[in-house]
């Protein structure tokens, strides 16, 4: 399990969400309204990337390569980001969104479970 240690051993990036945004939408192929489309199938298709590499570790009992992993990751959060901006948002948005809905169902004890709204 990885600790609060693990984290805080993590390589700093200086790369705000913003710059990224921008970053990102200067790398946007589809225009229109197809690029919602494209822009949600890349992040299935990133993450099923990511769900395969995982899949062969545990099938073939093998360690996992974690730059493989990494560079993955990279890609679901370019099209997460592609996705926010679409809908005028951004990282920090979207985490903090999170935060709080995570924060508020575990206040709740309602962390497990199913359903969007409980």
């Amino acid at each position: 399990m990885i600790t609060q240690e693990d984290i805080d051993a993590f390589k700093i990036v200086d790369v705000s969400a913003t710059d990224y945004s921008y970053w990102v939408e200067d790398k946007i192929l589809v225009k229109g309204k197809d690029r919602l489309v494209e822009n949600v199938l890349g992040l299935v298709g990133e993450a099923g990337e990511v769900a395969e590499k995982v899949k062969k570790m545990v099938r073939d009992n093998k360690s996992i390569n974690q730059k493989d992993i990494v560079k993955e990751l990279g890609d679901v959060l370019f099209y997460t980001t592609a996705i926010a901006n679409y809908f005028y948002s951004d990282l920090q948005s979207v985490m903090q969104t999170n935060m709080d809905k995570l924060n508020d169902r575990q206040s709740r004890g309602v962390l497990q479970g199913s359903g969007d709204n409980r």
